[in-house]
C-alpha cells in the first residue's frame, strides 16, 4: 500500500477477499460510488493474475461484491508509468507532468488520435478514473488528455 493512503474497513475486507480469489496483492482499493465501481490497484506484475484468464477472476469477484463493476489497474513506481496504466488499453504517446505556479500539479498526456475515445471513456469513465488514482498516489491534481 502507499503511504498515506488510510483504508476503511469495508475496503479491507474487499482487499483480502480480491487477494484470497486471484491470488494478487492487491495495494489499494476505492469503492468509486459515482461511477458504480470498486477499483484495485495491484502490485506491480499481478495485472494477470487478478484478471485471470479470459477473466475469470474477475468475474468471481464482481459475483461475491453483488456484480458491481471492478476495475484492475497495476501500480508502478514512476507517476507516468502509473498514469499509462490508468488509461490501458489506450496506447500514449506522452505524458508530461508540470507544476503550476500555485502548487497544483498537471499531468499532460498525449494519446494516438485513434485511442483518445479509450483513453477517455464512456462519459469519461477512464479519465475519472485516471484523476482519481493519480491525486490518490502522487498528489497530482489533475490528467488532461490531448
Amino acid at each position: 500500500m502507499s503511504p498515506g493512503i488510510k483504508l476503511g474497513d469495508t475496503e479491507i475486507r474487499f482487499i483480502s477477499l480480491f487477494e484470497s480469489i486471484t491470488g494478487a496483492v492487491a495495494r489499494d482499493c476505492i469503492l468509486d460510488d459515482t461511477e458504480e465501481r470498486i477499483i484495485f490497484v495491484v502490485k506491480p506484475g499481478n495485472i494477470g493474475l487478478a484478471i485471470g484468464k479470459s477473466g475469470i477472476n474477475i468475474r468471481r469477484v464482481r459475483e461475491f461484491l453483488n456484480k458491481k463493476a471492478i476495475d484492475v489497474v497495476e501500480y508502478a513506481e514512476k507517476p507516468e508509468a502509473f498514469i499509462t496504466n490508468t488509461l490501458s488499453p489506450a496506447k500514449i504517446k506522452t505524458i508530461t507532468i508540470t507544476e503550476r505556479r500555485d502548487g497544483r500539479k498537471i499531468a499532460l498526456v498525449t494519446v494516438d488520435t485513434k485511442d483518445r475515445g479509450i483513453a477517455i471513456g464512456k462519459n469519461g469513465r477512464n479519465v475519472a478514473r485516471a484523476k482519481l488514482l493519480a491525486k490518490r498516489h502522487f498528489d497530482i491534481d489533475d490528467v488532461i488528455i490531448s
